[in-house]
């Protein structure tokens, strides 16, 4: 009879106003009516992603928008290094090894962000680099990279190469700005932080990238973003859309717009700081120190027994739902998501549920000890 509280790194809630924006009814994607849609969703987004260059919506997963940044800014023997600090950097590696591009791995421990004087270092020596690939928050850690840094060591050792963020994660929960931190390709999808369902991915470039692509003769179809930005010169998109996804990003867009950026930013500060202080108060142990970890997304550790126990408790006797770990990282920690349409009760919710979780599991009181915790946290940000 509970309605399940949905607190997973993707997909995340959507807003009974957004139901209600998606089922206003279909319409054709060739008329007036979607031109008029497509041209206000454009004005909303680009502030979002940190452009004033159109931003190609995709009818596709957030993992075409990683394969589309690939096949449309590299050509056939260029170099990539692509950041790999988890399964979402192993995926990028995936894509680009199903190419004939020269890949170079920078790996870096799970849990940890890169950091950019070693990378400027492994950067030494690697020819013909063309593009570096990275993750804004890597999901399998939660983890954020320092973009800005991250940037300027690409532009530094190679100015024409392309740094090219995914940022599926963390777009619309972490301050990201495509001009302030020179960023050439920003791409993201629509069910994590966007409050959307799966179903829309988003590529943005900028001036340097556009020239790549529109000289690129790399072969692709329904990823060739040289039909995407030119069908938006008319407000079109070369493929049919998804209109009631696009009727939904409205509706989410002027949610962002009414909060404004900026207070869409402290919220889920404050929910990770919440989060953090709570945990530490039941004595679990946090994956990522402070100065790295994302507001998105939380990892949180402890032993298998208890992980296990833990995340079936939230799901069963709770109706929380929570990812766990993986790959390296399955049945050692539990991922919970505050990104996108969540709120600190959220996290208050779930803090509460784990005082009597592990009250009971461990035989000690913890009852009023992660709440009290998270809301001083709050009250020291007000």
């Amino acid at each position: 009879m509970q309605e399940e509280l949905l607190l997973t790194p993707g997909p995340t809630p959507v807003a009974r106003r957004t139901y209600q924006a998606m089922s206003q009814g279909i319409f054709g994607h060739r008329t007036n009516r979607f031109k008029a849609l497509s041209a206000d969703i454009q004005n909303k987004l680009q502030p979002l992603f940190g452009t004033d260059h159109p931003v190609a919506v995709l009818t596709s997963s957030g993992t075409s928008a990683l394969e589309a940044a690939m096949v449309n800014l590299v050509d056939d023997g260029d170099s990539v290094v692509i950041i790999v600090s988890g399964v979402f950097g192993g995926k990028f590696a995936d894509i680009a090894g199903r190419y004939n591009f020269k890949v170079h791995i920078y790996d870096v421990t799970w849990g940890q962000a890169a950091d950019p004087e070693a990378f400027r270092e492994y950067l030494n020596g690697i020819d013909n680099l063309a593009a570096v690939f990275t993750q804004a928050c890597e999901t399998s850690t939660s983890v954020l990279h320092p973009l800005a840094e991250l940037s300027k060591v690409v532009h530094d050792y190679k100015e024409d190469a392309l740094f090219i963020v995914d940022a599926v994660s963390a777009l619309g929960g972490a301050d990201i700005h495509m001009d302030r931190d020179k960023i050439d390709c920003l791409v993201s999808g629509s069910q994590k932080a966007m409050m959307l369902p799966p179903g829309l991915a988003f590529v943005a470039v900028n001036d340097k990238a556009l020239g790549k692509i529109n000289r690129s003769a790399h072969g692709r179809y329904y990823l060739d973003l040289k039909m995407y930005f030119k069908s938006l010169e008319v407000d079109y998109t070369p493929q049919t859309p998804a209109v009631t996804l696009y009727q939904g990003l409205d509706d989410v867009l002027n949610m962002i717009h009414d909060e404004t950026l900026e207070q869409v930013y402290v919220r889920h500060k404050n929910m990770q700081k919440m989060l953090r202080r709570g945990i530490e108060a039941l004595e679990l142990e946090l994956l990522v120190k402070e100065e790295d970890a994302s507001p998105t997304v939380t990892a949180v550790k402890s032993s298998p027994e208890e992980i296990a126990h833990i995340k079936d408790e939230l799901e069963n006797n709770y109706h929380i739902a929570v990812a766990g770990g993986q790959k390296d990282l399955a049945g050692k920690i539990i991922r919970i998501g505050h990104m996108g349409f969540m709120f600190p009760k959220d996290m208050l919710a779930i803090l509460s549920a784990l005082e009597d979780i592990l009250s009971r599991l461990r035989n000690k009181n913890y009852y009023g000890k992660a709440l009290t915790a998270a809301q001083e946290s709050l009250y020291e940000q007000a």
